[in-house]
């Protein structure tokens, strides 16, 4: 999933400062531009924890033009950072399913294509994610 990330350029005497909408209270910082995007993902990957260990639902991520517009954010820089949010959803479960052969050969056909796209199973759930999250 694709968060966006507020950032607050730093100074000389101040660092970058890192705010993600989507993940009410997450927030982080670093020296300059590299180190408060990577200091967002620690940040992100550790609110997903303590959500996940809580039982708490993983937030969805909503597109930076939603963000940008709230004046709150004026003036700052904005990223995406890329979040498996699978791992946070508990254990992989098997399960036998059933699809029309036409359906499945599309699947599997955007899977070879799309590296980012690890496997069948991955590609649905990713799927069946973006829909119950009303993407």
């Amino acid at each position: 999933m694709l968060y966006p990330i507020a950032i607050l350029p730093g100074d000389d005497d101040h660092a970058w400062g890192v705010e993600v909408p989507d993940i009410p209270g997450c927030f982080s910082a670093g020296d300059d531009l590299d180190d408060a995007m990577a200091m967002a993902r620690e940040a992100i990957e550790g609110h997903l924890q303590l959500l996940a260990e809580e039982g708490g639902a993983i937030p969805i991520a909503n597109k930076v033009t939603v963000h940008a517009a709230n004046p709150d954010f004026a003036g700052c820089i904005w990223a995406l950072v890329d979040i498996d949010v699978t791992q946070y959803m508990g254990r992989a479960e098997k399960l036998n399913i059933t699809l029309p052969g036409y359906l499945l050969k599309r699947i599997d056909d955007y899977v070879k294509s799309h590296p980012d796209q690890k496997s069948r199973s991955g590609f649905l759930a990713s799927a069946a994610l973006k829909v119950l999250q009303g993407a």
